[in-house]
């Protein structure tokens, strides 16, 4: 029996996904707030103002051109990601220096929370994969794969459009694939769980 590897429509990352407009419109957002209350402190900066001004504009325009940023313009949606991240860790350190010790750890919060989404989407560029190995099975999750050895895992039900995978711990995975599966392909399946399972 050689190592079985399929590509599957992970439900997290459609989640994911979808979600990307809405991140883009809370970035702007925090952007447009950010600059309002900066514009009200005695040594604020019209250059800095405008600078978050044409930033969350730019984002706004972005979201109303593609409704499916994260899927449709992948390399774009990361490119603004980046951005957000640079931007938010930036202001961050800036309140930081200033003695803004609140402001400043909040900005930094902001900006590794999208440097975490920045790793999570940079993920969703290349498609994930369920994978049958002699030593168990590797499942695609966030934020890294995990890797189920056959001692936890008491049941498989391979269909031709998807795989369930039931765990010692009680946990279940049902992962839908990305196309149908071959006759062949669920005999092996069907050969690892004999062979492992006793199934």
């Amino acid at each position: 029996m050689n190592a079985l590897s399929f590509p599957v429509i992970h439900p997290s990352f459609q989640k994911l996904k979808s979600s990307g407009r809405f991140l883009h419109l809370l970035a702007a957002t925090l952007l447009v707030i950010h600059a309002l209350t900066h514009s009200h402190q005695p040594q604020s900066s019209p250059v800095y103002i405008g600078c978050l001004v044409f930033m969350a504009l730019d984002i706004f325009i972005l979201v109303m051109a593609g409704k499916n940023i994260a899927s449709d313009m992948p390399v774009v949606n990361l490119f603004f990601r980046l951005v957000e991240v640079l931007f938010f860790t930036g202001i961050g350190i800036t309140l930081l220096i200033e003695s803004r010790w609140f402001m400043g750890g909040l900005h930094l919060v902001i900006g590794f929370a999208y440097l975490y989404l920045l790793k999570l989407e940079k993920r969703m560029m290349h498609n994930e994969y369920l994978a049958i190995h002699h030593s168990g099975i590797t499942i695609p999750a966030l934020p890294d794969n995990r890797f189920l050895i056959w001692t936890q895992i008491n049941r498989i039900e391979a269909q031709y459009d998807s795989i369930t995978i039931d765990t010692a711990s009680d946990t279940s995975y049902r992962f839908h694939l990305q196309k149908n599966l071959q006759f062949e392909e669920l005999d092996q399946i069907h050969e690892f769980c004999r062979h492992y399972l006793g199934t």
